[in-house]
This record gives C-alpha cells, sequence and structure tokens, in this order.
C-alpha cells in the first residue's frame, strides 16, 4: 500500500526553517490527524496536484488538526504522452461525479463538461457553478485516492462549438458513436501529443454535432458491441487508450 495523499495549496514555504519540517494545517491537517489517525514514523505523500510533490515522515501532531512531517526534497511529476482529455456531455444526477470519479482514478488528464444538445441536465447561473465545483471537488478527492500527484484539471462547461475548437487543435480526435464506425481498439494512435475523446449523452450525439465534430478532424469510433451509460463509457475507453498507448506499460 502506498502512502496516502494530502494536496497543499502551496510549497513555497516548505522547509523554510531548514530542518525541513512542514505543518500540514486546515481541512487536509484534521483529516489526516482526527480522520486518518497518522503517528509519528508514518509516511505521507504532499501535493499540490500540478505534479508537485515530496515524500514525507510524519514527527508529531498539534492539536487536532495540525500534522508535523519532515520533507526531505520536492520533486515534479512530468505530464504523461500523450495527453488525453475527455469531453463528457453532462448525464443526469450524480452520475457526472461517478463519471469524473472513476476517470480520474483511471488517469484521464483532463475532462471537459459538454452542454450537448441532447442533454437532460443543463449548467446555468448558481446551478451550474455549483455542479461544476462538484466535479472539481470530486477530481481532487479521487486524485487523492488513487495516489495521483498530477489530478485532471475540469474546464469551465463547453458548448459544441468549444469543444471542436478543443477537437481540432487534437492530434487525434474521437468520438464515441456506434453507427458506421471503426473500432476504438484497432484505431491508430499517436505516442506523444494531445487524444481527445468525446462521449455523448444518453440520447446521443446530435447528426449536427457530428457533422461540427468531422469539419474540426474528428472521426467517429465504436467501443465494442454493448452499449455503455455515458457514465462509463469514457472511463471504459480512456482504459482502451491507456492500455495501448503504453501508459499501462
Amino acid at each position: 500500500m502506498t502512502a496516502p495523499v494530502f494536496v497543499v495549496e502551496s510549497f513555497q514555504n516548505a522547509g523554510a526553517g531548514g530542518d525541513g519540517q512542514y505543518v500540514l494545517d486546515g481541512p487536509e491537517g484534521r483529516h489526516a490527524v482526527s480522520v486518518k489517525r497518522l503517528h509519528a514514523g508514518e509516511d505521507v505523500v504532499l501535493t499540490d496536484g500540478a505534479g508537485r510533490w515530496a515524500d514525507c515522515v510524519v514527527t508529531g501532531t498539534e492539536g487536532k488538526d495540525r500534522l508535523v512531517v519532515r520533507m526531505d526534497s520536492v520533486r515534479e511529476e512530468a505530464p504523461q504522452e500523450p495527453r488525453i482529455t475527455v469531453v463528457q456531455a453532462l448525464p443526469k444526477g450524480d452520475r457526472g461525479e461517478v463519471a469524473v470519479e472513476t476517470m480520474t482514478e483511471t488517469g484521464v488528464d483532463a475532462i471537459v463538461p459538454w452542454s450537448a444538445s441532447r442533454c437532460i441536465t443543463q449548467w446555468k447561473g448558481e446551478r451550474g457553478l455549483k455542479a461544476l465545483g462538484k466535479w472539481r471537488a470530486t477530481a481532487r478527492e479521487a486524485g487523492k485516492q488513487s495516489r495521483r500527484v498530477r489530478f485532471p484539471e475540469i474546464s469551465d462547461a463547453a458548448s459544441t462549438k468549444q469543444v471542436a475548437a478543443v477537437l481540432a487543435g487534437a492530434d487525434f480526435a474521437a468520438v464515441l458513436h456506434e453507427e458506421g464506425s471503426e473500432p476504438l481498439a484497432t484505431a491508430e494512435l499517436p505516442v506523444t501529443g494531445h487524444i481527445v475523446l468525446v462521449v455523448g449523452p444518453e440520447g446521443g450525439v446530435s447528426p449536427d454535432e457530428l457533422a461540427a465534430f468531422a469539419d474540426a478532424g474528428a472521426k467517429p469510433y465504436r467501443l465494442g458491441r454493448s452499449v455503455l451509460r455515458t457514465s462509463t463509457a469514457g472511463t471504459a475507453a480512456a482504459a482502451l487508450l491507456l492500455g495501448r498507448t503504453g501508459r499501462w506499460s
């Protein structure tokens, strides 16, 4: 079992006193002390979620929300290649958070919420901001749980036009679509660069959206014989891509 991961806002003052001591406080410190009940001698990993991280050893606790650790050095994990972005149409209820959680655990690098025309759920106003906040919080917690030090980026909700712009800049762009499509399992994939995968809503990607994405350079691909729900299709496809590109080697 690898060491538990906790998030810090910055490593700016890490070891400023020259003794390598760092104090984890706030909600993360409270979780480490009062929930995980960590003790002196145990290993932990601190990360900013953007690739910077440090192996640490607990030296003690202060109260109920301050974990004192010894930090030797801060390292940085380089982004993996190829970068994988999933454009996820907005599902109903909490299925969006399920999708974000499992895609984070799988290893996706970025997730773009998409307001597709056939989405029942639409993010508007305060409700949309709250839903986006839940997606980002889910990615953070799932990143910690899966021991990642570089969490996926969750962008603002995108329109079809904005998604097309993302696809146009990709080195490989795919839309999951079962009708008349070639299998994703045999598609020629880049070793480096940027892969973008579009997952449509339960009602499917509309003809107009398919046409817009085709103009941006994206081709339709099928994942398998069965039809997956929108909340699971992205995770299954990402796992296939991570295996085929060697990122799971």
